[in-house]
């Protein structure tokens, strides 16, 4: 019960304001169909809940808990480290770009 609820609690928390709810949020007000928009981003999280639990058990059995751990926190830094980029480049790109040749 208590990996049920930690699980519930950490994938609810990290969901919000994520940009699949706002995917959600404005296919939701574009299509006018709340329902099917709902059930369709269920079932597109539960898919993608589904791949990470398979990868996860996969990972499991070749590394240790600690190896996982430390090589998603170090995905996660990089992955945040390039979207800020990403995001640095489209507000200023002349400011940011690399002079070429």
């Amino acid at each position: 019960m208590t990996v049920f609820l930690s699980t519930a609690t950490t994938v609810f928390l990290a969901e919000l304001g994520d940009k699949t709810q706002l995917a959600a949020l404005l296919l939701s007000a574009e299509s006018g169909r709340p329902a099917v928009v709902f059930v369709g981003a269920s079932l597109a999280l539960i898919s993608s809940s589904l791949v990470g639990v398979v990868l996860g058990r996969w990972l499991s059995r070749l590394m240790a808990p600690q190896q996982l751990e430390r090589g998603a926190g170090v995905l996660m830094v990089v992955l945040g480290l390039w979207l800020g980029r990403q995001a640095m480049l489209q507000l200023a790109p002349a400011a940011l770009s690399v002079p070429s040749g």
